[in-house]
């Protein structure tokens, strides 16, 4: 019995640990346009008058795809395994990134930048929904929380590899690292959970499960509703930092790879602490709460620094990062919300719907800028998105140390 709970837990370990790798390159993938963006577009021919433009049009392209695969990976999850996600998303995003070193125009790099959003929908939702129903209930944050932690490095590693070598080697190398990782993948084991719902009749995957009942519509929704501030202050915030320095009237050019790695420092630090402090509180919808109202300082923050330099910059990142460091805790609310046949479709659709959230709330924030400023815009839209998410937040019920082994009618 005792060498079967140590084997036992020495798989769950594996587990967390090749979930946390593979949202570790998740993660760099996602983010590394963000940190070459200024110095790919530029040598593909791209004006600086252009640059805004076409790197809103290459980025939304990604985030389309990160939609179209969180509903395509999230059903697969739940009719054909956790697994089998993993391996599929993993290998797709691997050979679009490796494609991505060889754009040379706008339009072939926002097509290959929508497949890899849609390869790279499915490793979060399958990684965290496989720990999820692997782990003790009183246990699992922390297992969600080092997936997190770990993942979210990846976005400093993209920062440093992109400050080295050239964009084109960025890309390959996060190519790379996905196909080592699935070598990785071969000693994972599936879902109990997963494997006793397969044995029944009740529909799985089925995604019009979320829509046709209104109670579970709503809940669905208020779950997506809690992430959106998060990729606002990365995908606009921080993505945007050689704008914002000048409106702010920075003492020197801000770069925004320099941001983004420091932000995901800090998200990975918030992370932790929103792990450890939802089992300390044993309230995920606490911890949460008091993060939200976190973040709404640090932007403010951000957006009153006047004449502020790189070093002040660095620092505010972190404290932003740190501040919307609760991406870990959110899918994990997510995932404890529903029954097992749709708990990888909600686990997977929802962080990609708020990704894919960046979209509408990007044309919100252009057009705010337009009539207004570029600090107002980011007043505005912070204040709106942090509202939307606190409403949600507060039509949840807590999920800490909730029995995830049940099934959805």
């Amino acid at each position: 019995m005792d060498s079967q709970i140590k084997s036992n837990n020495r798989n769950v370990i594996f587990l967390v640990i090749v979930a946390a790798l593979g949202y570790f390159v998740d993660i760099y993938d996602l983010v590394l346009f963000s940190v070459v963006r200024v110095q790919s577009l530029t040598e593909i021919g791209v004006s600086p008058e252009n640059m805004q433009h076409d790197g809103f049009l290459i980025i939304n392209s990604q985030m389309f795809g990160l939609l179209l695969g969180g509903i395509l990976w999230g059903i697969l999850g739940d009719k054909l395994g956790r697994i089998k996600v993993l391996f599929g998303s993993i290998l797709l995003y691997s050979l679009a990134n490796i494609a991505n070193g060889f754009a040379t125009s706008v339009n072939s790099y926002a097509i290959i930048r929508f497949i890899a959003g849609i390869g790279l929908a499915g490793e979060l939702g399958a990684g965290i929904t496989l720990v999820a129903e692997t782990m003790d209930k009183e246990k699992r944050g922390y297992g969600t929380m080092i997936v997190g932690a770990i993942g979210l490095l990846g976005a400093a590693v993209a920062a440093t590899v992109a400050s080295k070598y050239t964009w084109q080697t960025s890309y390959f190398v996060g190519g790379g690292m996905g196909l080592v990782l699935l070598l990785l993948r071969v000693g994972t084991f599936e879902s109990g959970m997963f494997k006793q719902a397969a044995k029944t009749e009740v529909s799985k995957g089925n995604i019009f499960m979320l829509f046709n009942n209104k109670k579970r519509f709503l809940k669905y929704l208020y779950c997506i509703l809690i992430g959106i501030p998060l990729w606002f202050v990365v995908g606009i915030l921080v993505t945007l930092a050689p704008e914002f320095g000048k409106a702010l009237g920075a003492t020197e050019p801000l770069k925004a790879g320099t941001g983004i790695m420091y932000t995901y420092f800090g998200i990975a630090i918030g992370d932790v602490v929103t792990g450890l402090l939802s089992q300390v509180l044993k309230s995920r919808k606490k911890t949460v709460f008091i993060f939200h109202l976190l973040s709404v300082v640090s932007v403010v923050v951000y957006l009153t620094s006047f004449g502020l330099n790189s070093s002040l910059f660095i620092w505010i990142c972190l404290f932003m990062g740190f501040s919307v460091g609760y991406w870990a805790t959110f899918v994990t609310i997510a995932s404890e919300q529903f029954g097992t046949n749709i708990r990888a479709t909600v686990t997977t659709t929802a962080p990609n719907f708020v990704r894919g959230a960046l979209i509408p709330i990007t044309f919100l924030f252009e057009f705010l800028a337009k009539k207004y400023s570029l600090i107002t815009a980011g007043y505005l839209v912070m204040a709106i998105l942090t509202a939307i998410a606190i409403f949600g937040l507060s039509q949840l019920k807590e999920s800490f140390n909730k029995d995830l082994d049940y099934l959805e009618e």
